[in-house]
């Protein structure tokens, strides 16, 4: 990871706040773990979910699409999709235009796990908020969006 800027922050206690960060991430997928072992959708892992939030609602996306996406292997991304199929969620579809070509795209089921991975984030958002202040709520909305540009950034430098 580069860091091309070194830049006095000694009002932040760094060790902390990577221990926060750090524990932030984890929490967040252990209430999506949660949440999905107490759901409708309990025959998903987090990662499979992702995967089907990374083909999408609307597009039909190639296997080689989603599996950069979610940072899988060729061969991982194959079983994968076979799984998802398997389990009524994800459908490959031959293109119209040149049969060779195979796209993967959302069942009815995969649309409406799409959906309530929307509104579980959604959720998670306004709990998170709520005892917030305005001011502390936009404060906090403001520097969410900035850490997902940085994170955005490293991410295509890799």
């Amino acid at each position: 990871m580069k860091n091309n800027k070194s830049v006095d922050r000694s009002s932040v206690d760094l060790t902390a706040m990577t221990k926060d960060l750090v524990d932030l991430f984890a929490n967040v997928i252990q209430v999506e773990e949660y949440e999905l072992r107490n759901g409708p959708f309990s025959d998903l892992t987090v990662k499979e979910v992702h995967t089907i939030y990374a083909i999408s609602m609307y597009e039909e996306k190639s296997a080689s699409q989603v599996a950069r996406a979610v940072r899988l292997s060729p061969s991982a991304m194959s079983t994968a999709i076979d799984r998802l199929v398997k389990k009524g969620y994800v459908e490959r579809r031959r293109s119209k235009a040149d049969r060779r070509v195979v796209k993967l795209g959302l069942t009815h089921a995969g649309r409406v796990l799409f959906r309530a991975h929307q509104y579980f984030h959604y959720q998670l958002s306004k709990t998170i908020l709520a005892d917030l202040s305005d001011e502390q709520a936009a404060a906090m909305a403001m520097s969410i969006h900035q850490l997902q540009q940085r994170l955005q950034t490293l991410k295509a430098e890799l």
